[in-house]
């Protein structure tokens, strides 16, 4: 007699395990990116910031601010410290008024770290602090450093001599891996030493004298903030 053909078997039905049953067939949970706002401030133009709820934001006299509220206090100081775009590139592009300038926006209450919090909730962390105020006061869209740095490399290579450029090269590297703190005054001995070795009559010998060299230091900063023509982060309209 031929034997009778099996049932065939259904997964589960007689106790066994189902290999596809307790397999996690979801898509695996994605990141959620900070929900973005547009803010229309009194110049009737948009700025668009992220919402970041871990973030605290602190008014002069102590009150707690959301993001919108600290952007528009701050878009109403600034025309308290430059009036336009070419006087904010003038201060900022020399060591001591740019220094003079965060000093005292940081008596009104907007130090560093809270011009950084706004960094990066315009999703310019790439950028430079004055990217962070030349977009909140003029809606100007941030630039990478990366792209300031090539900029002043190519407009400032007829500028100075062939062994001040590599200091030149050095400093500009230095400022697109770090950041503008790296431009300030106190700056300039520890990035000679580092450059050179830690040796400070080497680099007098390649660089001139001391005067020299601050004027190379210094010279070579407002290269960085003249119109580039080429932006990244959020623009004027987002």
């Amino acid at each position: 007699l031929e034997p009778e053909p099996s049932a065939p078997k259904v997964p589960g039905a007689t106790g066994e395990a189902d290999p596809d049953r307790d397999r996690n067939t979801d898509p695996q949970p994605t990141e959620r990116r900070p929900a973005r706002i547009k803010v229309k401030l009194a110049d009737g133009k948009e700025r668009s910031i992220q919402s970041m709820s871990s973030v605290s934001y602190w008014s002069p006299d102590g009150r707690m601010m959301s993001a919108t509220q600290f952007l528009k206090e701050l878009f109403g100081t600034l025309p308290t410290f430059f009036a336009d775009e070419d006087e904010l590139r003038r201060i900022w592009s020399a060591p001591d008024t740019r220094r003079k300038l965060l000093d005292g926006l940081a008596e009104k209450g907007y130090s560093r770290e809270r011009l950084g919090d706004m960094q990066r909730a315009i999703e310019a962390e790439d950028s430079d602090l004055y990217d962070v105020l030349a977009y909140v006061a003029f809606c100007t869209s941030p630039v990478a450093r990366s792209v300031r740095a090539d900029h002043a490399r190519v407009s400032s290579a007829a500028r100075f001599s062939a062994k001040q450029q590599a200091f030149v090269e050095f400093v500009l590297q230095q400022y697109q891996d770090h950041g503008v703190d790296e431009l300030e005054s106190e700056k300039l001995t520890p990035l000679l030493k580092l450059k050179y070795g830690g040796a400070l009559n080497d680099a007098f010998r390649e660089l001139g004298q001391a005067d020299d060299v601050r004027n190379v230091f210094v010279g070579l900063q407002r290269y960085l903030y003249t119109p580039t023509g080429k932006a990244v982060g959020p623009s004027a309209t987002q």
